[in-house]
């Protein structure tokens, strides 16, 4: 499936951290539909996130924190916690 990207034509100088939200729902197969700008975390917990290159990193996090990383996926095996996607 190919994967949203609303940001692609844009430089990411732009202050603003998003516009738009939705709820992450982690998965071991599936990328997020709209890579997002901002990764919020609602809920203290551990996010897996993989990048466009393949590379999977557990990023530990606090609640109202957020992650400015542009990730393809947040993966359900390791991610624990609550989070959120910004564009």
């Amino acid at each position: 499936m190919a994967q949203a990207d609303p940001l692609s034509g844009y430089a990411m100088a732009s202050t603003a951290m998003g516009e738009r939200h939705f709820e992450i729902v982690p998965s071991d197969t599936e990328d997020m539909a709209i890579r997002p700008r901002t990764i919020f975390c609602a809920e203290d917990g551990t996010a897996v996130i993989r990048d466009e290159g393949g590379t999977d990193l557990p990023y530990q996090m606090t609640a109202g924190t957020y992650l400015p990383f542009r990730g393809v996926r947040v993966l359900a095996t390791g991610t624990t916690g609550t989070f959120y996607g910004w564009w």
